[in-house]
Parts: C-alpha cells; sequence; structure tokens
C-alpha cells in the first residue's frame, strides 16, 4: 500500500533538472502519480516551503533512506514499488530498480549475510546548548531558534550530491576553453561565447591601427603600445606644422610651458617618481643638470628645470654666456631664477661626481655647426664623463659630425616624430596641444594617438 510508506525518509534524484531532495514521504498518490515530502532539502541545503511534490515524470531515482518502527516488516531481497512510470515505447515501467531495504528489528533471510539491525540516530535529549557548551536561554532560542535544526540530525545524502558534480564534463569544458578560443551561442552551447579577461565584450568596429598619414615621407615609422602606427616627419614639414600652430594661436610660449611641463613629469618618472620624491627622503633629493644652448631648444630646456625646482629638485643650468640671446630664452631665464634654480656659465662649475640625471638641450633644428663651438664641445665632454644618464629634448636629425656628441639614453620628441637615429636611445612622444585643424591645414589627417597620457613610448616599426 502507498500509505505504508508515509513517514519514510527518502531521496529522490531528478539529475540535473531539479537536482536531489531528501525528505519525509507526506502523500502518495499512484492515480496522479505525485509523492509529497515534508521538511525537504534540495542539494543540501532546506528548501524555504514546508513541503514539495513531485510527478513521476521529473524522477529518474528514489532511494529509501529510513523506514519509521512499527511499519511491519519486508525482507532484504523485497521489491519496493511507489508507483509506476508509463513509458513512451515499453509500457509500464517500475519508477526504480529493486531497492534492497533492512527494516529495524525484522529478522535476516538465512541466504542473506548476518548484518546488525539498523538503529536510529541518537536524538538530542536535554537543554539547547550553545557554541561554548552552556545551556542556552530561551529567549535565544525564541530569537535565533526557530525551527532551523530540527533536520539537523538526520545524515546528510553526500553521495547523492556528489553525484550532481560532473567532474569528466568541467575538465573536458576546462580543456576545450583553454587556449582562448571563443565559442559562439549554439542549441548545444548554450552558454554561449566563452571569452578571456582581456578581450573586449562588446563587439565594435575593426581597429584601425594606421590613423596618422602625412604628405611627405620622414623615412622612418613608428608604433605605440597599443599598435597605433606614428610616422615620421621630414624637418621641412614638421617646421611648417610649428608655424601654423602659431598662425591658429598656439603660441610659441604655449608650447615651451606644455613642453616643460611634460618634460618635467617624464624627469620625475625617471629620477623615481614617488619612491624617490617623498618627504622622507627630503635629505637626498635628486640633482638633475640642464645643459642648453641659445635657441628654443635651450628655452625648452630652460622651462622643464624650472618645473623640476618647483618639485624640490636640485636643479644646474648650464648656458654659456652669449652677447645675444632670443627674447623667450631671457624670460624663461627669469623664471628659472625664481624658482631659486642655479645657473651656471662653465663646465667647471658643474658637479665632478655622477648626477642623477642629464637633460640635454645644446643641438638646434636650425643650426648644426653648434657643434663645431668650444662651449659645445666642453659640455659635451662633461655629459660623456660624468656617466649619468641623458635625456635629449626635441633632438635633430643630425648626420656623421667630427665633434663630440652626447649620447643620450631617451629622447623627446614634440607633436609628430623625426627620423632620429641609433644615438637617440629610445623615443618618446609629447603631446604640445596642436588642435587637428592645424594637422589639417599642412595635409596631415591626425587621430590623436595619445589615449590618456600625454607622453608615450614610440619603437620601430
Amino acid at each position: 500500500m502507498a500509505s505504508d510508506w508515509l513517514g519514510s525518509l527518502v531521496s529522490i534524484n531528478c539529475e540535473a533538472t531539479l537536482g536531489v531532495y531528501q525528505g519525509e514521504v507526506s502523500a502518495v498518490d499512484p492515480s496522479s502519480q505525485t509523492i509529497s515530502l515534508r521538511q525537504p532539502f534540495h542539494n543540501g541545503i532546506r528548501c524555504p516551503v514546508p513541503e514539495v511534490t513531485f510527478s513521476a515524470m521529473d524522477i529518474k531515482g528514489l532511494k529509501i533512506l529510513d523506514i519509521p518502527s512499527g511499519r511491519g516488516t519486508m525482507s532484504i531481497n523485497s521489491e519496493v514499488k511507489l508507483f509506476t512510470l508509463p513509458a513512451e515505447d515499453k509500457g509500464p515501467v517500475t519508477l526504480s530498480a529493486p531497492i534492497t531495504i533492512l527494516r529495524r528489528g525484522t529478522p535476516l533471510n538465512s541466504k542473506a549475510p548476518s548484518q546488525p539491525p539498523l538503529q536510529p540516530a541518537p536524538r538530542r535529549i536535554g537543554p539547547r546548548r550553545s557554541s561554548t557548551g552552556l545551556p542556552s536561554h530561551p529567549k535565544d532560542d525564541e530569537c535565533f531558534g526557530d525551527g532551523t535544526d530540527e533536520g539537523l540530525d538526520s545524515d546528510f545524502d553526500f553521495e547523492g550530491n556528489l553525484a550532481l558534480f560532473d567532474k569528466a564534463a568541467v575538465f573536458s569544458q576546462m580543456e576545450r576553453h583553454g587556449n582562448g578560443s571563443r565559442q559562439r551561442t549554439t542549441p548545444s552551447n548554450p552558454a554561449g561565447p566563452c571569452y578571456r579577461h582581456t578581450d573586449n565584450v562588446l563587439e565594435g568596429q575593426p581597429v584601425v591601427y594606421r590613423r596618422i598619414t602625412v604628405p611627405q615621407d620622414g623615412g622612418k615609422e613608428y608604433c605605440t603600445d597599443s599598435g597605433l602606427v606614428v610616422p615620421s616627419v621630414p624637418y621641412e614639414l614638421y617646421k611648417r606644422l610649428l608655424q601654423v600652430s602659431e598662425e591658429h594661436g598656439v603660441s610659441l610660449e604655449r608650447r615651451l610651458e606644455v613642453t616643460g611641463v611634460c618634460a618635467c613629469q617624464m624627469a620625475l618618472t625617471l629620477l623615481g617618481g614617488p619612491n624617490r620624491l617623498n618627504p622622507k627622503n627630503s635629505h637626498q633629493r635628486p640633482t638633475v643638470v640642464l645643459l642648453c644652448g641659445p635657441h628654443v631648444q635651450g628655452a625648452q630646456g630652460v622651462s622643464c628645470g624650472r618645473h623640476l625646482a618647483n618639485h624640490e629638485v636640485e636643479v644646474i643650468l648650464f648656458l654659456p654666456n652669449f652677447v645675444k640671446i632670443q627674447e623667450t630664452l631671457t624670460h624663461e631665464l627669469s623664471l628659472f631664477g625664481r624658482a631659486w634654480g642655479k645657473q651656471v656659465s662653465g663646465t667647471r662649475d658643474l658637479p665632478n661626481s655622477p648626477v642623477d640625471l642629464v637633460v640635454n638641450c645644446l643641438d638646434c633644428h636650425e643650426n648644426p655647426h653648434l657643434r663645431d663651438q668650444p662651449w659645445y664641445r666642453a659640455a659635451a665632454n662633461w655629459a660623456n664623463q660624468n656617466r649619468a644618464p641623458v635625456l635629449s629634448i626635441d633632438p635633430p636629425v643630425t648626420g656623421p659630425s667630427p665633434g663630440p656628441a652626447v649620447e643620450a639614453k631617451w629622447s623627446l620628441c614634440l607633436g609628430l616624430p623625426l627620423a632620429l637615429g641609433e644615438g637617440a636611445g629610445r623615443v618618446y612622444l609629447c603631446d604640445v596641444g596642436l588642435p587637428r585643424e592645424v594637422f589639417q591645414a599642412v595635409g596631415i589627417n591626425y587621430l590623436s594617438p595619445f589615449g590618456c597620457k600625454f607622453v608615450i613610448p614610440l619603437h620601430s616599426a
């Protein structure tokens, strides 16, 4: 009789669709092919509802865990059939395979091996105890009890829950997606595409890496860290670009200030950034020597030195005494003096010991013969003997020269790069704030390669 199984503890396996449920049988209806469980647990977790009902169509396996005492006897080899499931082609089929049940207090069959009868799980007797081992207060039971531990004495079905984890399928999926390939959503793959942590989940337009085109080939191409192509330009086109920028309102003073700020930021990074420049290291301030000439490039170096001095860097400016210098350079020297920077006119006043950084602004685009001057030779020899790393700002494209040359470790170009030689070291590009209309005015199709930065490294393509 179906009523004989009321009160029994059973485990119902509905496979991956619904999972595994355990609970006490509260109702069995052979006519509607349903079974109900009281106080159910779903995959080892107590259900929020007091009772659940299952249809025979959803049940794939049923296991009886415990039978209440006093329900008669059943031999070990008895077959248990709560109800049957009608199949599509094979007629009535028993819901589960014959289940062997050992009743408590039932004599064993002579053919079966001798086994002790099952005993009920020990029940907790006495007052409930807290985690400290002391009896809990009745008010604690009213506040925190709420009957949540009524079924804690029953054994947890580890075997049933372990069956929910398909280890072979999980490892197969990991091996299938281990190479980072993506899979489209298909009926056999309803989970959809799989992406790596570096992939963009939003599909957009194809990436265009050549976003800058120039009317004249500069002889060399660079690329950024993100793969964008930055072509070099000949000096004639570069000079025309700066002239048009001044016509559009980007004056030389504006460009000097932006160049000074960007060069200062790059120099501070090369000096160690926050690890070197902090209040705890005030006793060992970095020392930077600026080597400048009487031209616009020299004014750019003086502007960089002023910003470095404002950031508590000890700055020494080398600039020979000239009878006539440009007005912009005079203005920058005045501002540099107000930043309490030190200025010298001879190499004998420069430090004999190695400094932290040398900023080279000796060269000029318009006058390559400056390298023949005595002051240039003296400054270049001092820089090469000091063995400090050298940062060149806006270096020109120069060929072989009989005079000494300052070997740079880094070179900072402005706006667009020139085709620099091997002596320029690693090339960086600085955004001096030229509008796109200025580039278009000289025939350059331009989209900014800087992204979120003002100074970016360039690599030879």
